[in-house]
C-alpha cells in the first residue's frame, strides 16, 4: 500500500480504534490527525478552540492532514476534516478513504459514554439534545462522508472484509 488509508466519520464512530486494529493488521503505521495536532500545537484541542475558534484550529488541521501526503500509514481524521476547505477533494485524490458508518443512535449511545469535555462541539450536550445535534451534523457531513472511496458499516463489517474492500478498492485503481 502506497497511498495513507484515511478513515473517516463522525466524532465516536470508531475511527482511532478501528484504525490501530487495521494498521496493526496491514503492517502500516497508525497516525491519529488529532494527536498531531495536539503535539503541534502543545495543547488541548478543547482549550485550542476555546484560545483561538474552529476556525484557526480547521486551518491547522488542514495543514496538518497534507503533511500527511504519501505516508505508509492507517491516518484517523478528525470528525470534521473532510468537510472543510479542499479536505475531502485532496483525501480522495492522495490516498484511500474508507467511511465509517454508525446510525445517529449508535453513535449517540458511544458518545455518552465517552469523556464529552474532550470535544469541544459536545459541550453541554446530553440525551435529547445530544441526539438530535447528532442528526443534524451527520445531516450536514454526509455528502462529504459519502464521497469516500470506501463506505463501512461500522456494526456489522468485519477487520477482514474491511481489509478484503480495500484490496479490492486498490486492484480496481
Amino acid at each position: 500500500m502506497d497511498k495513507p488509508i484515511f478513515l473517516i466519520g463522525f466524532m465516536g464512530s470508531g475511527k482511532t480504534t478501528l484504525g490501530r486494529k487495521l494498521a496493526n493488521h496491514l503492517n502500516l503505521k497508525f497516525i491519529d490527525l488529532d494527536h498531531v495536532i495536539v503535539e503541534r500545537i502543545g495543547m488541548s484541542i478543547p482549550a485550542y478552540f476555546t484560545q483561538y475558534g474552529e476556525q484557526k484550529f480547521r486551518e491547522m488541521e488542514s495543514q496538518l492532514l497534507k503533511e500527511q501526503r504519501g505516508k505508509r500509514a492507517v491516518i484517523s481524521t478528525g470528525g470534521g476534516s473532510p468537510c472543510f476547505f479542499d479536505n475531502m477533494e485532496w483525501i480522495l485524490e492522495n490516498g484511500i478513504s474508507i467511511y465509517l458508518y454508525l446510525t445517529p443512535k449508535a453513535l449517540h449511545n458511544r458518545l455518552q459514554q465517552s469523556n464529552i469535555a474532550s470535544r469541544p462541539a459536545l459541550q453541554g450536550l446530553r440525551d435529547e439534545a445530544l441526539l438530535q445535534f447528532i442528526e443534524e451534523k451527520l445531516d450536514e457531513r454526509a455528502p462529504f462522508y459519502k464521497q469516500a472511496h470506501i463506505h463501512i458499516d461500522q456494526l456489522n463489517t468485519s477487520l477482514d472484509t474491511i481489509c478484503q474492500s480495500i484490496e479490492t478498492y486498490a486492484e480496481n485503481k
